[in-house]
């Protein structure tokens, strides 16, 4: 069950990527760009989790840090937003 639970959760990680990928190419905005590299290498991280089913796969290194980088994408992301220069605004059509 756990194996399953697990390969859902990468699967869900892969859609919201997606998900992430297709409002970069509609906004260009390089937020959504890191949020979907961030969702991806999660379920990259998952997958790695699955492959390396043996009793001590926790304490490989590589799996924590897919896992860091992942969240660290998603600080890089949240301050190169809150950082960036304002841009001029589109006007409404």
């Amino acid at each position: 069950m756990n194996d399953f639970l697990s390969g859902m959760t990468s699967g869900l990680c892969l859609v919201a990527g997606l998900f992430f990928l297709r409002f970069w190419k509609k906004t260009g905005d390089r937020f959504f760009g890191f949020f979907a590299a961030s969702f991806w290498m999660m379920a990259l991280h998952r997958v790695m989790m699955l492959l390396l089913r043996g009793g001590e796969n926790e304490h490989v290194l590589v799996v924590y840090l897919i896992r860091l980088l992942s969240f660290v994408l998603i600080l890089v992301a949240i301050a190169d937003k809150n950082w960036a220069r304002p841009r001029k605004r589109r006007p409404a059509r």
